[in-house]
């Protein structure tokens, strides 16, 4: 069966939780945000899902956030999660004023403000939100902390060993949230409905999570740090994060070990510094993962990727197809469920994502319900240790 590529107005009007108008995308430099019109008909990156734009919530608590940096598209969804939470955009800055320009449009309540600083020293934000270079977001959310504010970055949100170290005593000194949000788990309604399933202990025992995060790469739209390993942390802290969430949150792991690792350039060797391929194996308290994460998604495919997750149990097995189903149903969050009894699909198009709620909630209250602090750390650690610690895949030939 073929499956026609998305058309761009089919793509936009999908991806309109992730803040995706068609008058916010048409204002932003594609160049900038390493996307082109051909890269959004494609889906090339930033929203996990099909879905339909969720309407702010009537939420029980209220906070003013304000936003820095603005270099990656998934700001569009970070933003949105915390209007749906009971969040009040007060401001925003970017160095870019095409990049600002562009997010004006899409949020004209928030104030363009003269710098850094002027939010920073603004009494009245609790939160400041960031998509900023990635190498970019661990420096920034320790100034933020040092304000006394707290933090939610896109992922990777730490590119080093070194940064975690330094973010990691400075959240323990100053007790902000330093929140990452990892969309793949927080933005897919499939990927929520499978926690649900699992809580409930459908299919036992936890005992397995294989994550596959392919990727389609579009180089000529890609900006110059988007090849720069030193910027992006390496593929197994960029998109490997994603998968390394998840691997914690459903095996219930709070203590994990990388048991093997690899990364290489296997087909862009024109950026000597860039990754194309990456794969790891985690052993942790609560259960085993797999993790393989690539740049190959080839232009036949109607998305930017086919990410899935299988997570294996002693009673039963699910499978999220976060963004289509080959040959299949149209759009993405698809769920199948095994177990002792049947085989079922779960139509997760109207499940409710709670991330962005339970955020301001935990900003309100001082608590830890969208994830507790010590695993956004140590997810980010163990793609860091896997990143550094990978034997390097060469190809011959």
């Amino acid at each position: 069966m073929k499956r026609e590529r998305v058309d761009r107005r089919e793509f936009l009007k999908a991806v309109s939780a992730v803040g995706g108008s068609a008058a916010a995308l048409s204002t932003i430099p594609q160049s900038a945000l390493g996307l082109s019109v051909d890269a959004h008909e494609r889906g090339a990156h930033g929203v996990e899902d099909e879905r339909k734009m969720d309407e702010p919530q009537n939420t029980p608590h209220k906070i003013k956030f304000a936003v820095i940096g603005i270099n990656h598209y998934h700001i569009y969804s970070q933003v949105d999660a915390v209007l749906r939470g009971g969040g009040e955009l007060g401001c925003f800055y970017a160095k870019e004023p095409d990049l600002a320009a562009g997010f004006s449009k899409r949020y004209p309540q928030g104030k363009l403000a003269h710098g850094e600083d002027e939010i920073l020293e603004d009494k009245s934000i609790q939160l400041v939100v960031s998509a900023a270079i990635p190498d970019e977001r661990a420096p920034l959310g320790i100034r933020v902390m040092e304000h006394g504010k707290d933090y939610m970055s896109d992922k990777p949100g730490i590119t080093t060993l070194e940064q975690l170290a330094e973010v990691r005593r400075v959240q323990a000194r100053t007790r902000r949230i330093y929140s990452i949000m990892y969309s793949e788990r927080f933005e897919n309604r499939a990927t929520v409905k499978a926690a649900e399933i699992v809580k409930a202990g459908g299919i036992g025992r936890v005992v397995q999570t294989i994550g596959l995060g392919p990727h389609r790469m579009n180089p000529k739209q890609r900006p110059e740090w988007f090849f720069d390993r030193k910027r992006f942390g390496g593929i197994l802290c960029d998109i490997g994060s994603h998968q390394a969430d998840q691997f914690l949150f459903f095996t219930g792991s709070t203590r994990a070990d990388v048991v093997a690792a690899q990364v290489g350039n296997v087909h862009n060797q024109q950026y000597p510094n860039f990754e194309d391929f990456g794969d790891l194996v985690l052993r942790g308290d609560g259960g085993a993962g797999y993790i393989r994460v690539d740049w190959f998604t080839p232009d036949g495919l109607a998305t930017w990727g086919d990410g899935r997750l299988t997570i294996l149990g002693t009673d039963g097995f699910i499978e999220v197809r976060k963004n289509i189903d080959i040959a299949g149903r149209a759009g993405g969050s698809h769920l199948f469920v095994v177990d002792q009894r049947e085989t079922r699909y779960i139509d997760c198009a109207n499940e409710p994502l709670p991330y962005g709620e339970q955020l301001v909630s935990d900003v309100v209250n001082r608590t830890e319900t969208a994830m507790p602090q010590e695993h956004c750390f140590l997810a980010m650690e163990l793609v860091l240790k896997a990143q550094k610690q990978a034997q390097r895949l060469t190809l011959k030939g």
